[in-house]
């Protein structure tokens, strides 16, 4: 019976190898400096909980895609994080619990049992910004504008940006009346864009006209910024809640880029979005690179509902689609296996100055060269000093 080579990772799991290393690290520094810049502050929740905790409320969502396994110490159901937000959001409302709008970021590793877009991953490196405390378009703007200046710092500018806002649908959905079956027939039918079947089914359950034609005119509204004055015109008899949701839209449209696309039928994360919801893709890459939205009732289940909005995107694929450039590398200095006092110093001080010295191992052979570095350090009139290596 073969085994496996001791060496293979399971599916969907990878390596970092070390200038791949140094491009995402120089990247999550870039990233957390730009945060801290408008105000976001770091936090760190833990890679693994108690799965009752993990999944509570909102992460619910997350059960087929979280890991569990069993603690040792205290008998419990563990889960390994699928996903940063839910945590996150915990944070805010248990431990936080300031009473002005809150600004939190976060960079760490989720795992996932099964992989997520064409990167085949299970391991994404995930990163994203979250604001609570605040109810108003102002800070899904806000929020927009941060993933656009994430986006940059990887010089993506050609982006495709779908805004959609599921208070429309929900709105609508109320006015019907359906019952559990009924809206998750609904539900699937509006997620695949069949019309036929949305009329068909809407004929049969005997919803109103009025009701009717904007639910069927729903599928159709996707596209430009003029794609609002069209849904004006369709949904003039809509509720309240549908007008004011177009507002925001409009409001959206004018603070931030000009290549937003509207699609009034999107409902990616219905389960848990209750406002604005925005999918970012860029060409040659057919998954959304980045997503979020507005989710008031994130922390709910932790005792205290503030409103929120965030994205979140995986610093890996940042770094794949993203035009970066590779940063210069600083000649490496070898130093010789030598207990000098004065050599020992000046290393120390190099090492302080943020150069890369490589100090000789005793009974090493291999020369500067093969170490990988361009300079050495060589005596000289009884000081240390940094020479170039001559070939």
């Amino acid at each position: 019976m073969s085994h496996p080579s001791p060496w293979l990772l399971p599916e969907g799991i990878h390596n970092t190898l070390p200038a791949q290393a140094q491009t995402l690290e120089t990247l999550r520094r870039q990233l957390l400096d730009l945060y801290r810049s408008w105000g976001y502050e770091l936090v760190m929740p833990p890679f693994i909980e108690y799965l009752d905790a993990l999944l509570i409320g909102t992460g619910a969502d997350l059960e087929l895609d979280t890991f569990k396994l069993i603690d040792q110490l205290s008998g419990r159901m563990m889960g390994i994080r699928a996903d940063m937000t839910p945590q996150v959001a915990r944070m805010e409302a248990h431990q936080l619990q300031r009473a002005v709008p809150t600004r939190l970021c976060y960079i760490g590793t989720v795992l996932r049992t099964q992989p997520q877009g064409l990167s085949r991953s299970r391991s994404p490196l995930q990163v994203g910004a979250e604001l609570y405390g605040h109810a108003g378009v102002a800070s899904d703007i806000e929020i927009l504008r941060l993933l656009l200046a994430t986006l940059a710092t990887v010089h993506l500018t050609d982006l495709h940006i779908d805004v959609g806002h599921v208070a429309i649908y929900r709105s609508l959905l109320a006015q019907a009346q359906l019952n559990a079956e009924q809206s998750e027939i609904l539900f699937d039918i509006v997620q695949r864009k069949a019309q036929p079947e949305l009329q068909q089914c809407l004929a049969e359950w005997s919803i109103a006209e009025n009701l009717r034609t904007p639910l069927a005119h729903l599928l159709e509204l996707n596209g430009d910024v003029t794609v609002l004055s069209q849904a004006r015109a369709v949904l003039q008899t809509a509720p309240p809640a549908v007008h004011q949701a177009l507002d925001e839209l409009e409001q959206v449209a004018v603070a931030t880029a000009d290549n937003i696309q509207f699609d009034l039928a999107e409902l990616r994360g219905y389960g848990y979005h209750t406002g604005l919801v925005f999918n970012v893709y860029v060409d040659g890459y057919g998954d959304a690179i980045a997503q979020g939205g507005r989710y008031d009732d994130i922390g709910k289940t932790f005792g205290r509902a503030r409103p929120a909005v965030g994205f979140s995107t995986d610093l890996k694929i940042l770094a794949a689609v993203g035009q970066l450039s590779t940063p210069s590398q600083e000649a490496k200095i070898y130093a010789p296996a030598n207990d000098d006092a004065k050599l020992q110093q000046k290393i120390n001080q190099l090492r302080q100055q943020g150069r890369c010295v490589i100090q000789a191992l005793s009974g090493q052979n291999e020369s500067a060269q093969q170490m990988g570095c361009q300079q050495h350090l060589s005596q000289r009139q009884g000081q240390w000093r940094v020479m170039d290596i001559t070939l």
